[in-house]
């Protein structure tokens, strides 16, 4: 029997060893940069960018009409409305925040690690991961990249998914081999204002650093090849010298929206098109009046259109003639009539497809208002919630990977080993809920469950930890509150019975 996935492996492995071999060869690096940038991925990338800026195809397209050769020509004299109603960027912004508007939750059984981490994930890092997070839903995949800042400090930077032209290891894109970043800076060429075009190839051998001309690489003598970062140390004489490091692993953290890094514009952009066409062909028809719309011509004195068009136009009226036969001249409209129900009708259709292809929600279901349960929240975040989940799997691979980099940080500044701790980190959904019943049942579960997981699930907490130590300050307080009562009673009690007795200081006799 052939063991198929050996025999992937096998192969795999023998096409990478290749590939690095070649990796080297400033003309194979050439030919993928281009090759990149003529990508559909790239293409997507940039699409759903410029999607979500509001950047939409209508607004380059003119109203097109029917030409006297039956073709499509642009029509420059009748109301041409571009709108986009960005139904698109609203789908986004949902899925981002139902995952990541509320903080994650980090529990380990190490407090001390615990603490560390939420000090290096802090809110600066949710902002980033917020913008990679955005990246991921938008082009499938989103990138972070670690490094160290000026004051020796663990930093993570975005980058640009469509300047990041990734080289796995293997093809279920689980681990990269290298990685390579052509990007763009502006500067000037003595008092002319240019484009400079670079790249780097970032590998577990360190950062090769190049100047993309047209489309040839040279090395970059202004910011040479190195190291993925220095560390300043003392040498013998006592001097500080910067000595070059490089991670044990390519110095990327790839977070994707689904194992398939499928971008969501593929999604959805046809059914946003169409919304923004609606739109558009609405106002337009309610724009065309008399002096744009059809018209019809009885006896009209005169032989020019145009003409008629430019005094109906400028004057608002125009003059007719009678030819004695007793049929007087006369103009009238072909009238359009605009039925707003049946744009309203497609319109609607359109948007709950959106809504269904994005795996989104609708915030205005009639299901959300009154007294809604919870069965009824659920079913309407069900879609939502089953891409969240898909994102929350690769996300939870993405921080395995993370935290290896955090675990080095550590320990090579002396806080400490953790890389056998084991961590969850917790992504809180911003789901709304029905708080009465959520409490109630929190409340039911006091003295079954613990209480620091009743907690977690309470909907006024975003910090169990923090909540569980409120309530332990709170249990002290009482009972230092509680202290001198209970002193004075025992000193009453010792009082009353000298030997020891008991506070019943009574002889049998009496």
């Amino acid at each position: 029997m052939i063991d198929y996935g050996s025999e992937t492996r096998r192969i795999n492995a023998i096409i990478n060893a290749g590939a690095r071999t070649r990796m080297t060869d400033i003309r194979f690096l050439e030919k993928e940069i281009e090759k990149w940038k003529q990508s559909p991925v790239r293409r997507d990338m940039l699409l759903a960018e410029r999607y979500y800026q509001g950047d939409h195809d209508i607004l380059h397209q003119g109203r097109m009409v029917i030409g006297k050769d039956g073709k499509l020509e642009k029509a420059e004299n009748l109301p041409d409305n571009r709108i986009v109603d960005n139904q698109y960027q609203k789908a986004v912004d949902q899925k981002k925040n139902y995952i990541l508007s509320k903080p994650f939750t980090i529990t380990s059984e190490n407090d001390t690690y615990a603490v560390l981490l939420k000090k290096i994930l802090n809110k600066k890092f949710m902002r980033s991961l917020k913008r990679v997070c955005g990246d991921s839903i938008n082009g499938g995949i989103g990138y972070l990249y670690p490094y160290y800042n000026e004051q020796g400090e663990l930093q993570f930077k975005r980058f640009n998914n469509y300047e990041i032209i990734p080289f796995w290891a293997d093809e279920e894109h689980t681990e990269l081999d290298c990685f390579g970043r052509p990007y763009q800076l502006d500067g000037y060429e003595g008092e002319t204002e240019k484009t400079y075009e670079f790249f780097e190839l970032y590998s577990r051998d360190g950062v090769d650093r190049y100047q993309l001309d047209g489309s040839r690489l040279i090395p970059d003598v202004m910011n040479p090849s190195g190291a993925h970062y220095l560390v300043e140390q003392n040498d013998p004489d006592g001097k500080h010298v910067e000595v070059p490091y490089n991670w044990e692993r390519v110095p990327l953290i790839p977070f994707k929206r689904n194992a398939h890094e499928i971008p969501l514009i593929k999604c959805c952009k046809s059914l946003q098109d169409g919304i923004n066409r609606m739109v558009s062909n609405f106002e337009n028809n309610m724009c065309e009046d008399s002096r744009n719309t059809i018209l019809i011509l009885v006896n009209y004195d005169g032989t020019d259109l145009g003409e008629f068009r430019k005094n109906l136009s400028q004057y608002g009226a125009v003059k007719v003639r009678n030819d004695g036969s007793g049929s007087g001249g006369d103009v009238r409209t072909l009238t359009v009539e605009v039925n707003a129900e049946n744009y309203r009708a497609i319109l609607e259709i359109f948007k709950q497809a959106l809504i269904e292809n994005a795996k989104s929600y609708d915030a205005k279901d009639n299901r959300l208002t009154g007294d809604a349960n919870q069965m009824h929240i659920q079913t309407i975040y069900q879609d939502i919630e089953l891409d969240a989940q898909d994102m929350d799997s690769e996300y939870q691979a993405a921080f395995e990977d993370l935290l290896w980099f955090v675990d080095q940080y550590l320990a090579s500044t002396g806080q400490g080993d953790f890389e056998q701790v084991e961590v969850d980190i917790t992504f809180n959904r911003n789901i709304l809920v029905n708080e009465t019943e959520l409490i109630d049942n929190c409340m039911k579960s006091v003295g079954f469950l613990p209480t620091k997981m009743i907690l977690q699930k309470h909907p006024w907490v975003d910090d169990p930890d923090a909540a569980l130590e409120m309530l332990e300050e709170e249990e002290q307080k009482k009972m230092e509150q509680m202290d001198p009562y209970q002193q004075a009673f025992a000193q009453a009690g010792q009082g009353n019975d000298p030997e020891g007795g008991g506070i019943d200081g009574g002889s049998e006799e009496g």
